[in-house]
């Protein structure tokens, strides 16, 4: 068992909200619990499914079984059931590192003709859709 994979007494809870697999008769479904592993090792990491570590068995086969259970619902019927066996609360936390960071010539540039064509027309649409009258006019000329 490798650091951050589950103990012993985690799967004990778990094992039986995952949804049983049953292989084909050359390919054996394998162990839930490795698959598990692998699965909670990328998201822990933060690595692409392709560099998952091997000992957690094919990337793709992780990462097809990972989407089954989304698409089957799994992981919001293991929210519950952990919310309901009060080991965890209701949120769902997301952290997410990522910047996304804009070209050089992006930084506070004028634009050019095409940008003030459009500048021009999204203001020319907002003339002819605000009213001649305002609410706030009508109410302060009738008291």
């Amino acid at each position: 068992m490798a650091r951050g994979d589950l103990t012993d007494e985690e799967w004990e809870v778990i094992a039986g909200l995952l949804p049983s697999e049953r292989g084909r008769k050359s390919r054996p479904a394998h162990d839930n619990r490795r698959f598990l592993n692998g699965m909670l090792h990328v998201l822990r990491v933060g690595c692409p499914w392709r560099d998952m570590h091997e000992r957690y068995g094919l990337w793709n086969s992780v990462y097809v079984r990972f989407r089954r259970w989304a698409e089957q619902g799994v992981w919001d019927a293991i929210l519950a059931t952990l919310v309901e066996l009060g080991l965890t609360d209701d949120w769902q936390h997301m952290i997410d590192s990522t910047t996304v960071r804009g070209h050089v010539s992006a930084v506070g540039g004028k634009g050019g003709a095409l940008r003030r064509l459009l500048v021009d027309h999204a203001a020319a649409l907002r003339a002819r859709s605000t009213p001649a009258v305002t609410i706030r006019d009508a109410l302060s000329a009738s008291s």
